[in-house]
């Protein structure tokens, strides 16, 4: 089959367009060769014909579906410019994609939008990543770049081209910023920094506004960033290219001058800028011929402030930058010197003396103002000899003053580059390889063209023949590399043009021959090209216009540009007149004449008077050769590097987000070599499948045995079968190459084949679908007839017995009347003779009735009216009882109140407590006996009084069984008394029908009160219902915020701590440096390593004297500090006031070692004095322990009564109807709870002050005496359990324990071993008083933990370990301080201050934890995404997830393993594995590791999604079910290990959904519905994103419509209004961690097992 076979009916053509460029059709019949048009239906549905005169005229062919939206354009079955176009706006219009690949390029369309893909979470997706495995973006270009750099150790260049406004200068910007982040987070260096910080620079002093683009580079720029040999950035350089000097004096309209300019002007208000005599941009010529003063969206001042600090970044000082500012002012003010005609012809010129301009121009640049103002009016000429001065004309000192300003600002341009140049100079040795990032102009054509765009052009056909020769080069080596047969391939080569521009008597050349010309001119040099290449020897890339004498024509490999010749000499030229130059060499100020200076060996100033030599270096000097000769180097240098390009398109001309202009955009791919490089590609044989590939696609075109295994075979043998020109395909070493269109025509094949085989399988199945048919219509007639006659014999035999039924029923009818009949009768006989005995009976019923309720009601009444009078006197009783109870508790109150305050009870207390407390213990002794005594009488009361009410019962219960056994009396009734009885009871009855009338309206009353408080009741409890609700919504949005704000504190602070850490790190690194270098000078210093000495971690507190004036009285303390938790606040906020709190009562002890130390015996008297003390504190201590637990009972007894007053209140309630006497017991227990709360209060206060003098006596020893003496050291030294540690042995102590500790031994130990010793040496240390030893042990203790901790940074249960003994030696610690003992008696206070070492502890818990997730995290880190996303761990799926579509595959990048080499879910679970082994080894909270596995789950989870997000072969249906499946591996494994509790599953949750998202229906609007509520974790961006990566891998899956994914975006909008713009999730979230602070178990030595192999058996147990 051909390709003319392919031109059939149904196929899709590309038919060119006027509006659109190129529109697609279909063709309505087959083509047959020798026929002149084609019929054609287009897109809109109306039928053309296209006229077709030889088979080379066919309209393009369309490429299948499944390449549609193909991230390569060189995957293309079909290459040529409609496909290239079509693909490029499916993907930006449809996918919202603006990078695609096009081989070796990256083309970037430009969005005009802010997009979410350049966070650091992208950069981290892609770093480390292949290129053939990510999404299109230009993060994968530097990766490559960076990978290929460090791999072959090669310099890397970028080339990023395109026209003004496609986003070269942003694509450069974030190429630079992912070499910062990559080659810098490791060493953590401020070269990076710098890097960043001349973009701002350089977009100030060398960007404009244009009418293209807002921020339009008007200079090309090189950057050669340099690495070193661990791939970090060391340095950099940079090198500009052909400056735009016109624009600084010459604005077209609706353009503006560099933005440096405009942001002074609005800086001016600034109190450093007021000097600058600076007004608005409208008022300076220089900046006010463009029209344009603002720029929508920026500010200025904001942008001046920007420039500013990266001035600082890069070392240039505050008055440097000032001076630069006054330069670029000056310039300004220039523009403004009115310069003024005079003569009679005007021939002369003249500047006034007073001139404002002048006057501040030549103040800013410190120059002679006269000078100036003659010199810009007159010329100097050299006439035989002589120097002669000649006036010129206004026109000639207009433009003398216009090229000042352009040099001017020239040269500060590149003094600019050269001391950014010097500051971005490695200095850390030579840099071993660069990467160079090229931001150069495109191809420039505009409606009137000059030397810029000549120049600019130009540069563009050199990079042009650059990139084609390495297009081609590439190609060679990929048909060399798959050992194919291969001819050369032609490509269009663009060395005639150059040769016409920069070849011997080139454009160039004749240029700088007519500058040299005395009297040379642009017309005569547009003339001599005229004569040159087009009368003598016609050049086929020149012509010359028709209408035009003055303008010449250049036929780009872009486009054909006419340049006018007017301005060419004098912009290459660049004339200034050295007399200018001199001035401003002379200037005051030290940035000018440095500016100036440098023109002294190579003046580019040139003056009236020549000479040979001086134009021999004026040819040198030319702007043209200066190009030319920077463009050489910038091409040897791209020659000697390996080449990436980037290729910037800008979609429309409005700046309008995701608007696509076909026009526009083929134009831009035209100039730029996008589509040459498809050309070059569609030479040769652009399709490339891989054997597996061409057999998992095409194996149904395969005949015989199918196995993957044997796919190389199969694909030869069955190849010339399928395509008859061997021409068409050709067999590679492990792919096989295809020219263009062969991909379409197997498509095609291939579709016939499962066409017939459909035909086949519907034939077989409709015969089996009729077979079945017929079967059923046989069956449903055999049981329609056999349910017919069984219906007529049913109906027969219904007659019969219809028949012999009547009979039945006529006789049953006549018996069943006359039995009814006599029935009747007898009933009515019962009847009559019930109702006659009913009535005797009911008569005699309501006689009895009667006498039995009125002897109730008068049994109610009589005690109704006792119980009420004995509730009247009861409370009268319990209120006295109260009133007398409240006065002897307020009595007794008041005597303890004023025994409180009274400072003479405090002495007797002192003076006579013994004797006290023997009379308070024998009083509490007699009480104690006379409370036993009055419960054994009070219980045999109880007993007494039970038996008698037993006896009592006893009586009652006979009493009651003689009434009953005893007969009842029948007297004789009168029939008067029954005339009586029966009046009576007629009366009793109507007396009872009437109460019970009003008995039911009273129950009728009370029913609907009854209904209508129940519905009040449920009212208000639906309304507590409602306002708890409401309350607790609220407390719960009001807690999750705090918590949401402490965590994001803790977070802060955690980040902060970890950049100390670094910093630290970095700090330690350059000490090692400077020690190195000063050893290199020969300066000896003592090896710290030699001798252990740690120092602590903050310097410890300065003990004030008793005569500072810093020192603090007593009195304001104890006046101040009212309860302990201000204490507390004290200790926490004032760090610095615990410390001379502290400190004063050390304040003798250095006198009291001397003491000692000279065996100095101290005074019996003092010491006598000293024991009274210690006996008198101990008394206070007893005598508040007494007043606060009688606190306490008398607490427990008002509680007592206050729920003894409940219950009478609530037995008043439901035993009295009446309101008064229950509102007086709610009135008196609300007096009673008044009472109450006050007397808490009075107690809490209490409490307080006995809390506080318990502190005072801790802290101020001085309270109860002058001297010092701290009795709180009494108590610790009877402790026991410690360990004693000499002073001498500390170093090696700490030697043995942390810092020279070997591995294996130390994990051998039990956890917190080498804490639990340091402690107990602490504490015995503590014990004997010698405060300062211990505060230096234990901050040593640290230091030394510190360094452990840093020398094991890459081993994970050393980590473990320190973290596990941090941990104790922090919760040891703080159980022990003072401030949490001040509550319990059970534990005996530290009484060093150490709470900056327990702040300092509590930081390096959370470094350790940090380093223990670092270490797994890095162990992590390689082997994450090929687990999770790659590894194929159901083996059912094996194979299914080859890509169909053609992969794009480059040389040099670097194949990932495969096979047993390829990491699995397996050994992601071993390092997690490994973690959990660790931490539970060391005995770590469970709420810690669940706290750790939530954050590396976390990681686990972002890494693996941000890979799918970006990765298209990652989107499809066997993938999704893969990944579901290794998730579930690790969410089981969480589980078994407990550790899931803590979050770890949930943050797997985007992960899991996107997975789902994969495999679930992607076609009708409830498959849309369905994903919008089953993908709740996933934003909008995220969800599309997914779909459109979505790539079917087998024929009963198909691609997501773009339908549906409108369908999707419409219903997102509706769900995530408010959601973020969020695509990749945010890898480097660090979730804030808590430590769970238990109270640590009683250490004592006899419990710890040392082993021998620590050797500290030199410690004592003590």
């Amino acid at each position: 089959m051909t390709t003319l076979e392919l031109y059939s009916k149904g196929a899709s053509v590309w038919v060119p367009d006027p509006d659109a460029v190129w529109v697609s059709a279909q063709l309505l019949s087959d083509y047959k060769p020798g026929e002149k048009q084609l019929l054609l239906q287009l897109s809109n549905g109306n039928e053309v014909h296209y006229p077709v005169s030889c088979p080379a005229d066919l309209p393009p062919l369309g490429n299948p579906d499944i390449l549609e939206g193909e991230n390569d354009l060189t995957a293309l079955s079909f290459l040529h410019e409609p496909a290239v176009l079509h693909n490029l706006r499916v993907r930006f219009l449809d996918y919202n994609s603006i990078y695609t690949y096009c081989g070796i390029v990256l083309v970037a369309i430009n969005p005009y939008d802010q997009l979410p893909i350049y966070g650091e979470e992208v950069i981290d997706a892609y770093s480390g990543q292949n290129m053939t495995d990510m999404e299109p973006h230009i993060f994968s270009v530097a990766e490559e770049a960076y990978c290929t750099m460090t791999r072959e150790e090669k310099n890397q260049s970028i080339i990023i081209s395109g026209e003004s406004g496609s986003g070269k200068t942003v694509s450069a910007k974030f190429t630079m910023r992912y070499f910062a982040v990559v080659g810098g987070a490791s060493q953590q260096t401020s070269v990076e920094e710098r890097v960043l910080a001349s973009n701002p620079i350089m977009e100030s002093i060398g960007n404009a506004k244009t009418t293209r683009n807002d921020n339009s580079s008007r200079f090309g720029k090189y950057i050669e960033i340099g690495f070193g040999g661990n791939g970090d950035i060391i340095g950099a350089n940079m090198r500009t290219y052909l400056l735009e000097k016109s624009r600084v004096v010459f604005q077209a309209s609706a353009e503006r001058n560099y933005h440096i300019f405009y942001q002074l002007c609005a800086s001016r208000d600034l109190p450093e800028m007021r000097s600058l005599k600076l007004d608005g941009p409208e008022c300076f010529r220089y900046t006010n011929k463009g029209g344009e003063m603002q720029i929508p969206g920026t500010d200025d001042v904001a942008d001046l402030e920007r420039t500013r600090n990266a001035f600082t970044i890069l070392g240039v000082q505050a008055d440097q930058q000032l001076e630069l500012f006054r330069i670029m002012s000056a310039i300004l003010h220039l523009g403004n010197v009115n310069i003024q005609a005079s003569g009679r012809s005007s021939d002369r010129s003249y500047i006034d003396a007073e001139d404002r301009s002048l006057v501040n121009f030549s103040k800013l640049l410190g120059v002679e103002g006269s000078q100036m103002a003659h010199w810009l009016c007159h010329r100097r000429l050299t006439v035989g000899g002589e120097m002669l001065v000649k006036p010129m004309t206004g026109q000639q000192a207009v433009e003398a003053r216009d090229a000042l300003a352009k040099h001017i600002y020239g040269q500060l341009f590149t003094w600019t580059v050269q001391r950014l140049n010097a500051a971005l100079r490695t200095q850390r040795g030579q840099a071993k390889s660069f990467i160079g990032v090229l931001d150069i102009y495109g191809f420039e054509t505009f409606e009137r063209n000059s030397f810029e765009q000549f120049c600019i052009n130009y540069a563009n056909e050199k990079l042009q023949q650059q990139f084609n020769r390495h297009v081609f080069h590439l190609e060679q080596e990929e048909y060399v590399r798959e050992e194919l047969a291969w001819s050369r391939i032609e490509f269009s080569d663009n060395q005639q043009c150059i040769n016409l521009i920069e070849g011997q008597l080139g454009m160039f050349d004749l240029l700088d021959e007519e500058c040299r010309m005395p009297k040379g001119s642009d017309e005569n040099w547009v003339h001599k090209l005229y004569d040159q290449h087009l009368t003598s020897t016609p050049h086929p890339h020149f012509r010359k216009p028709r209408m035009s004498t003055s303008a010449f024509i250049v036929l780009h490999f872009a486009d054909t540009v006419q340049y006018e010749c007017e301005g060419f000499l004098d912009k290459n030229r660049d004339t200034v007149f050295e007399e200018l130059i001199n001035i401003l060499k002379a200037s005051q100020s030290e940035l000018v004449a440095e500016l100036f200076q440098q023109l002294g060996n190579v003046p580019s100033a040139v003056g009236s008077a020549r000479s040979g030599k001086r134009t021999t270096r004026e040819h040198k000097l030319t702007v043209g050769f200066q190009f030319r000769q920077s463009l050489q180097m910038l091409m040897d240098t791209l020659n000697s590097t390996t080449p990436h390009y980037v290729r910037c398109i800008k979609p429309n001309d409005l700046k309008e987000p995701f608007m696509f202009d076909p026009k526009r955009t083929v134009q831009q791919l035209r100039a730029c070599g996008v589509l040459e490089t498809i050309r070059i590609s569609a030479a040769g044989y652009p399709s490339r499948w891989t054997y597996e590939e061409f057999f998992l696609r095409y194996r149904v075109l395969l005949h015989g045995p199918q196995r993957l295994d044997q796919a190389s075979a199969l694909c030869r043998k069955a190849l010339p079968h399928l395509i008859t020109d061997p021409d068409q395909y050709c067999f590679g070493k492990t792919k096989v190459f295809f020219r263009a269109g062969q991909v379409a025509l197997l498509e095609k094949l291939r579709a016939e084949r499962l066409h017939v085989a459909a035909v086949i399988i519907q034939g077989r199945i409709r015969g089996w679908l009729a077979r079945l048919r017929y079967t059923k219509i046989l069956w449903a007639t055999v049981t329609l007839q056999r349910h017919s006659r069984g219906a007529l014999a049913r109906r027969r035999a219904l007659t019969l017995r219809h028949t012999k039924a009547a009979l039945v029923l006529q006789k049953t009818y006549r018996m069943v009347m006359v039995r009814q009949l006599f029935l009747m009768i007898r009933q009515a006989t019962i009847i009559i003779q019930a109702f006659t005995r009913g009535t005797i009976v009911r008569r005699r019923y309501r006689e009895l009735l009667s006498e039995k309720a009125a002897v109730l009601l008068q049994a109610r009444v009589r005690g109704w009216l006792a119980r009420k009078a004995y509730r009247q006197v009861r409370a009268a009783v319990v209120f006295m009882q109260c009133c007398v109870r409240r006065r002897a508790a307020r009595r007794e109150l008041l005597q303890l109140k004023t025994q409180a305050r009274s400072v003479e009870k405090y002495r007797e207390l002192n003076k006579g407590m013994e004797v006290k407390l023997m009379q308070l213990q024998l009083k509490a002794d007699q009480e104690a006996r006379d409370a036993a005594a009055s419960k054994e009488t009070l219980n045999a009361e109880r007993e007494v009084r039970s038996a008698e009410l037993e006896a009592l019962k006893t009586t009652i219960q006979k009493l009651e069984r003689q009434i009953q056994e005893r007969p009842q009396p029948q007297p004789a009734i009168s029939e008067k008394e029954v005339d009586e009885r029966r009046r009576a009871e007629e009366k009793a009855a109507q007396e009872i029908l009437q109460l019970t009338q009003e008995l039911q309206v009273l129950q009728e009353e009370k029913d609907s009160l009854n209904k209508e408080k129940e519905d009040l009741s449920a009212c208000l409890l639906e309304q507590g219902k409602a306002q708890e609700e409401t309350i607790n919504q609220a407390v719960s949005k009001s807690s999750a915020a705090l918590q949401a704000e402490l965590d994001e504190e803790r977070t802060k602070y955690q980040g902060l701590l970890r950049d100390f850490t670094r910093l630290e790190q970095r700090y330690d690194n350059l000490r090692e440096m400077s020690l190195l270098t000063e050893r290199t000078k020969s300066h000896r210093r003592t090896d710290s390593g030699q001798s252990l000495s740690f120092e602590p971690l903050s310097p410890s507190p300065t003990h004030l004297s008793p005569q500072s004036p810093t020192s603090l009285p007593l009195s304001p303390f104890a006046s101040a500090l009212s309860s302990p938790e201000q204490v507390r606040r004290v200790s926490v906020t004032s760090p610095s006031l615990e410390r001379r709190f502290s400190a004063w009562p050390s304040e003798t002890s250095p006198m009291k070692h001397l003491m000692e130390k000279m065996d100095v015996i101290k005074d019996p008297a003092v010491k006598m004095k000293g024991e009274d003390l210690a006996h008198a504190y101990d008394a206070v201590r007893v005598a508040n322990k007494f007043l606060e637990n009688q606190l306490r009972s008398q607490r427990s007894q008002w509680e007592e009564e206050m729920d003894a007053l409940r219950c009478q209140l609530a037995q008043a309630f439901s035993g009295s109807s009446t309101a008064a006497p229950g509102q007086q017991l709610q009135e008196l227990l609300e007096a009673r709870e008044h009472e109450c709360v006050k007397l808490r209060r009075e107690l809490k206060e209490l409490r307080s002050s006995v809390s506080l003098r318990r502190l005072l006596t801790q802290v101020f020893p001085s309270v109860l005496s002058r001297e010092d003496s701290c009795p709180s050291q009494l108590k610790p030294a009877a402790l026991s359990g410690l360990m004693e540690c000499k002073k001498r042995d500390e170093p090696k102590l700490l030697k043995n324990l942390i810092t020279d500790i070997r591995a294996d031994s130390a994990l051998s130990l039990p956890p917190g071993l080498p804490t639990s010793v340091l402690f107990l040496c602490i504490r015995h240390i503590d014990c004997s008083g010698d405060r300062d030893r211990a505060r230096s042990l234990c901050s040593s203790t640290v230091t030394a933990m510190k360094t452990a901790l840093k020398k094991h940074v890459n081993d994970v249960d050393m980590s473990a370990l320190w973290l596990k003994n941090i941990c104790l030696l922090h919760d040891l610690l703080l159980h022990h301080s003072p401030k949490q003992c001040l509550d319990s008696d059970d534990v005996v206070p530290l009484t060093a201050d150490l709470s900056d070492l327990i702040r300092s502890l509590s930081d390096l818990c959370i470094q350790a934890y940090q380093q223990l997730l670092t270490v797994t995290g890095t162990k992590l880190q390689p082997i994450i995404v090929s687990a999770v996303m790659e590894s194929e761990t159901i083996p059912s799926l094996s194979g299914s997830a080859v890509k169909l579509g053609i992969s794009r595959k480059r040389a040099g990048s670097d194949p990932r393993p495969t096979g047993k080499d390829a990491p699995t879910m397996a050994s992601v679970l071993r390092e997690l594995g490994a973690l959990h082994t660790a931490m539970t080894h060391q005995a770590l909270p469970n709420t810690l590791l669940e706290q750790a596995f939530r954050q590396l789950t976390h990681y686990i989870g972002a890494a693996s999604f941000n890979s799918m997000m970006l990765r298209k072969d990652m989107c499809c249906l066997s993938r999704g079910l893969q990944i579901r499946y290794n998730v579930t591996l690790l969410e089981d494994w969480l589980r078994i290990r407990g550790v899931q509790a803590g979050g770890a599953i949930a943050t797997l949750e985007p992960l899991i959904q996107a997975a789902q998202l994969l495999q679930m229906g992607k076609k009708n609007e409830e498959n849309a519905q369905a994903i919008i509520q089953t993908c709740t974790a996933l934003s909008s961006q995220q969800i599309v994103k997914i779909l459109t990566l979505y790539t079917p891998h087998c024929d009963s899956d198909e691609k997501v419509t773009v339908n549906f994914l409108r369908t999707i975006q419409g219903l997102l909008k509706g769900h995530t209004g408010g959601q973020p713009r969020q695509l990749l999730m945010d890898i480097r979230r660090e979730f804030p961690v808590t430590f769970p602070h238990a109270p640590p178990s009683v250490l004592s030595a006899e419990q710890l097992v040392i082993p021998e192999s620590l050797k500290i058996s030199f410690l004592r147990r003590a």
